[in-house]
């Protein structure tokens, strides 16, 4: 399974350690996944998704409605 956020896509991204002699090395920042069941209106079920957290307080503000519009495409196996 990929570290990537089914609903924004949001995945790993590559940066630098630096050192306080400045030497750099290299290293992956990871996106903070969290794996949820959320209760989706529009379907009348719950849905587990891996999501970043960003995604997760978007879809709390929002709803659900995207997330299910997304289901229904097949974008999100759920």
């Amino acid at each position: 399974m990929s570290r990537k956020c089914e609903v924004t896509g949001t995945g790993p991204i590559a940066g630098n350690n630096i050192s306080h002699a400045h030497n750099k090395t290299k290293r992956r920042f990871l996106p903070n996944l969290q794996k949820k069941k959320i209760w989706v209106q529009e379907l009348n079920r719950f849905v587990t998704v891996k999501l970043s957290t960003g995604a997760l307080r978007t879809i709390a503000k929002n709803g659900t409605g995207d997330l299910a519009k997304q289901i229904r495409e097949g974008k999100i196996k759920a």
